[in-house]
């Protein structure tokens, strides 16, 4: 598995649904913001000769900024690599 370094955070981005639960098609938005699962997290932020652990954790579900981070694939599955300050916010069931 893939272990991201310092403040940076892996995820798998959760399809977008574009149809409601009683089957109305829903018109797509520009600048909505990405939900994504997060699979792993590096260490923490480096302040003051200190690590400052992150905030998220293996298993969150997290919305980030729709144009961040770096895409990539690895063995054959697509991911995510943004940075901790890219997410928006943690999905509280």
């Amino acid at each position: 598995m893939l272990q991201p370094l310092y403040g940076n955070v892996l995820l798998e981005k959760q399809k977008e649904e574009s149809k409601t639960a009683t089957g109305i098609i829903l018109k797509e938005e520009k600048e909505k913001p990405s939900l994504g699962k997060v699979l792993a997290v590096g260490i923490g932020h480096l302040e003051n000769g200190k690590i400052i652990p992150l905030k998220v954790k293996e298993g969150d579900l997290v919305v980030f900024k729709k144009y961040s981070g770096t895409e990539f694939n690895y063995e054959k599955k697509d991911y995510l690599i943004v940075n901790e300050k890219d997410i928006l916010a943690v999905v509280k069931d």
